[in-house]
């Protein structure tokens, strides 16, 4: 029994430390150490921007009136607005607008964003695609800074980057500590050769590259990007292509959402297996170490309490291991009791750190109940 405690403990403990901290300093030093740059131009292709909006009444004017800002020459933009099941007033804004270059489908069924995808790029007519949310708003400057990137022949597809605003409550400052801590991932990984997922309300790629999206497909944002490496383009991030976007204030705004995005993961094994094969998915160790592993992150935790607990008294550094863990524990129940003592930045950090994990377990059980993701 002991021998398995120990073997359980330190195989949880290794893939843990090498998901939080081993993987990203290792891609922070290969970023240093071998940078690859991109090699940037001032372009100006046509592009076609697409976006998929599920009664989006709230935002579709402002959306529509931020993308008329952007600064690239009008004459070489098109817009493909899909909207998917809209029960509220969103069709009937859209086509009350007077942009030209507009185009609005209306599904009245919904059927899912990875079918209003395939529709729209059907119809579009640009050399670059642009894919971006309703929600978020997009810098003035994000379209030329995202091309500027697509001017290097070897770059098949950029991300912008998304800041977060309003940041009020401690739990949204926890995933806003977290977002910085994943943006620095995805920086690293793009300077050293490819990053393995974008930004779903901001990216931009190579029409050519575009493939239509199995149904129901819910993480378009790492399956694109994916296909795109397959053919042996990079896929890269641009800081200067800047979109904002508001966090959930409480763990209960931001349950179902993020536990869709992290069930998406394992629908997204599902229908693409390659990605598992090292010899057909490229980035298959970044893939695997970014990606699968945080999904079992929580049940490593799980396995490295029990078994830290298990061998407390063989050890000072198992008690210390199961100490922290119980301590970080300690840490969320007095932020939940406390909220004023929730804005310190350790329990702020604990609590992010908790609840994301929560919903990544949770997400694997949503996933084996309901299969049909792209509905929820």
């Amino acid at each position: 029994m002991t021998h398995i405690a120990w073997f359980v403990c330190w195989t949880s403990a290794v893939l843990l430390v090498h998901v939080f901290a081993g993987y990203p300093l290792m891609v922070w030093l290969q970023a240093r150490l071998r940078p690859r740059p991109v090699a940037r131009r001032d372009i100006l292709p046509t592009v076609s921007i697409v976006l998929a909006v599920h009664d989006g009444e709230r935002h579709i004017r402002a959306k529509l009136a931020n993308l008329r800002q952007l600064d690239y020459p009008a004459a070489l933009v098109d817009i493909v607005l899909v909207c998917d099941g809209c029960h509220d007033a969103t069709v009937a804004m859209a086509r009350r607008s007077t942009d030209p270059r507009l185009t609005v489908l209306d599904h009245p069924n919904r059927r899912g964003k990875s079918a209003c995808l395939n529709d729209a790029v059907a119809l579009t007519r640009g050399e670059v695609l642009l894919f971006t949310d309703v929600r978020q708003r997009l810098s003035p400057m994000a379209l030329k800074e995202l091309v500027a990137n697509l001017g290097d022949p070897d770059v098949g597809a950029v991300t912008g980057e998304l800041h977060m605003e309003n940041v009020r409550s401690g739990f949204a400052q926890g995933v806003d500590f977290y977002w910085r801590y994943e943006k620095g991932i995805r920086h690293a990984e793009s300077l050293s050769g490819s990053t393995i997922g974008v930004t779903g309300a901001i990216y931009a790629m190579r029409r050519a590259l575009f493939k239509p999206l199995p149904a129901g497909t819910v993480l378009d944002d790492v399956l694109v990007p994916m296909r795109v490496a397959a053919q042996g383009k990079r896929v890269v991030f641009e800081p200067k292509a800047m979109a904002w976007d508001q966090p959930s204030q409480l763990p209960a705004e931001e349950r179902r959402r993020k536990i869709r995005t992290l069930a998406g993961n394992y629908q997204l094994i599902q229908l693409a297996p390659w990605l598992l094969l090292p010899w057909c998915n490229p980035l298959w160790f970044r893939f695997v170490s970014h990606k699968l592993l945080r999904l079992f992150a929580p049940w490593l935790i799980v396995m490295l309490t029990i078994s830290s607990g298990l061998l407390v008294t063989r050890h000072p550094m198992y008690a210390v291991a199961f100490g922290g863990l119980v301590a970080g524990l300690l840490m969320v129940g007095l932020a939940r009791l406390q909220p004023p003592l929730g804005r310190l930045l350790p329990l702020r950090i604990a609590v992010a750190f908790f609840y994301l994990n929560l919903f990544a377990a949770q997400a694997l059980l949503a996933f084996a109940r309901n299969r049909r993701l792209h509905l929820w």
